[in-house]
């Protein structure tokens, strides 16, 4: 048994209903789609993260806090990246190294 109604004119509503509704699912579908698609556009554009930061005192004149690896969890928002001859002279005008991530060590850093 099936819960359609028996008469010509209300099973012709029910299409006309059903065919409205299926394309707006549709249009819904393709808008999707599209920003599916520009998501892994955006993604795909992304540039490579840095390999060091320099975390940024809290105003444009004061000098560089701490020193991170590019994929360390403490290096606050106040950060910019640079490359390794940036980061050892960094390192070597005093820049503290960040104790969680270590970049003096992978840069093969030693004081003095």
């Amino acid at each position: 048994m099936t819960d359609l109604p028996p008469d010509l004119l209300r099973l012709r509503t029910l299409e006309t209903w059903l065919t409205l509704v299926l394309a707006d699912v549709r249009r819904a579908i393709a808008a999707a789609e599209q920003r599916e698609a520009e998501r892994q556009r955006g993604i795909e554009a992304r540039p490579p993260a840095p390999d060091w930061l320099l975390e940024m005192g809290l105003n444009r004149d004061s000098a560089p806090v701490q020193l991170h690896t590019g994929d360390c969890w403490n290096s606050g928002k106040r950060h910019r990246g640079i490359s390794r001859d940036d980061a050892l002279r960094a390192l070597a005008d005093g820049v503290r190294a960040c104790s969680a991530c270590r970049p003096d060590t992978d840069l093969g850093y030693v004081e003095g």
